[in-house]
């Protein structure tokens, strides 16, 4: 069995797992994404998904790693203030899928691999979750009653 404490110490942060809500979260600190992969494959975690969060105002986007180790569901949050952050597409292969569905809906560039669009809507651009972007595609709810109305 993987101790927890073993991967907060190779990731080098002092601070503690905490567990909420039947995941256990630990802050990664200085350490990048791909040492967190690195780290998390050689305890032998299977990698989960990542969940992609826009955050208020100019703050940048939140990204949190998914793994499960020994049947616990692992958490490593990540934020990054632009729209980039490093693959680990190749030393994972499973991050593959959510790698390229992040990136078409918030325009987040996975650096170090190619990421063919998914074109889920056809004719959508990359960015279709980003708030300014998703703001201005949908018609205010009075014109969209009144259009709803004259059909």
């Amino acid at each position: 069995m993987t101790d927890l404490e073993t991967i907060r110490e190779k990731l080098g942060t002092a601070e503690p797992w905490v567990e909420s809500r039947g995941t256990w979260w630990l802050n990664p600190g200085t350490a990048s994404v791909r040492d967190a992969a690195r780290i998390m494959n050689e305890a032998h975690a299977r990698f989960i998904t990542i969940t992609a969060y826009q955050l208020p105002g100019t703050e940048g986007f939140r990204l949190e790693y998914h793994w499960d180790l020994e049947g616990r569901l692992l958490g490593l949050p990540f934020t990054i203030a632009g729209n980039a952050i490093d693959s680990i597409f190749d030393l994972c292969e499973a991050a593959d899928w959510i790698e390229r569905e992040i990136h078409e809906e918030y325009s987040i560039d996975f650096t170090g691999r190619e990421c063919a669009p998914l074109l889920l809507r056809q004719g959508d651009e990359s960015g279709v979750n980003l708030r300014e972007i998703a703001a201005a595609a949908k018609p205010a709810p009075a014109a969209q009653a009144a259009k709803e109305v004259a059909q």
